[in-house]
């Protein structure tokens, strides 16, 4: 079995550069959160990594022994939703032809999802067991799917944004802020400050599906404006100057049990996929 050390290289270095950005509400460096510390993530990657990067492993299996990998190693759900975005980047990665590009063999991928595929990815959420998960109505992961991994995506996108990227090849991915980490990695030459460009510009947009199953939209107006006020700051100041905002900023967030997690799970695919196009380009593949 060739274990794709390079792509594990990739997952782990993508997983602790996103620790290294100062995203307000999240676990980073400067603070831990929500009773989960820098190296409950680390291990999680750690353990993480063998599986996604198991090239006899389907999709739907990368997704549930990575899960189960991460939960034998630490006792929370630090990196469900960096697993469902991680495992199909790595398999488009696997199963990429030599004149497809990443997006290419990733919208592959995703329209070849089976049923079997929705079973391990079901029974992978219930082992992670999310905080504010609920119920639904409509294929539900405590039963047994009668639908393809997408299809049960795109029941679940118009709440979920990770299932929105399933449905939608990862656009948010592609078309937005893979070009954000590149400008700002141009600009500033340093991975943390790129990756909280990135988080920034997100959550300046989009609401955080993390935050939104918590609290419904009670805070999203406010994010935003605190999150655009970042991006306008972020442009015309320096990391040191910006301490003390993103200090006090991180304190609110915090104290508000406000925790932009799916924010996050998406600066770790960006940051993966910056890495894996850059194995493509450099002919690593």
């Amino acid at each position: 079995m060739n274990s794709y050390p390079q792509l594990q290289e990739a997952y782990k270095r993508a997983c602790e550069i996103e620790l290294q950005a100062f995203k307000p509400g999240n676990v980073s460096i400067y603070s831990a959160a929500h009773d989960m510390t820098v190296d409950d993530f680390i291990a999680s990657a750690i353990a993480s990594a063998p599986a996604l990067c198991n090239p006899d492993y389907s999709l739907g299996e990368k997704i549930y022994y990575a899960v189960q990998a991460t939960r034998q190693a630490v006792t929370c759900n630090t990196n469900l939703g960096i697993i469902l975005l991680s495992a199909p980047l790595m398999q488009a990665f696997m199963q990429r032809k030599p004149d497809q590009s990443l997006r290419q063999s990733l919208a592959e991928v995703l329209s070849h999802t089976t049923r079997q595929d929705c079973d391990w990815v079901y029974k992978a959420i219930t082992l992670a067991a999310p905080g504010g998960l609920g119920k639904s109505e409509q294929q539900d992961v405590s039963e047994s799917p009668q639908v393809n991994l997408l299809e049960a995506m795109k029941i679940a996108s118009p709440k979920d944004r990770i299932a929105w990227q399933y449905c939608n090849e990862f656009k948010d991915i592609f078309d937005f802020t893979v070009f954000e980490y590149n400008r700002a990695f141009v600009l500033s030459g340093d991975f943390g400050w790129s990756a909280l460009v990135v988080f920034a510009e997100l959550l300046a947009r989009y609401p955080d599906s993390h935050i939104e199953r918590k609290f419904g939209s009670e805070h999203s107006e406010w994010i935003a404006s605190q999150m655009s006020l970042l991006c306008q700051q972020l442009k015309i100041r320096s990391f040191s100057e910006l301490m003390p905002f993103l200090h006090d900023l991180d304190c609110v967030f915090k104290a508000k049990r406000i925790n932009p997690g799916t924010t996050a799970d998406l600066v770790v695919a960006t940051l993966l996929t910056v890495f894996l196009e850059q194995l493509i380009s450099n002919n690593h593949c």
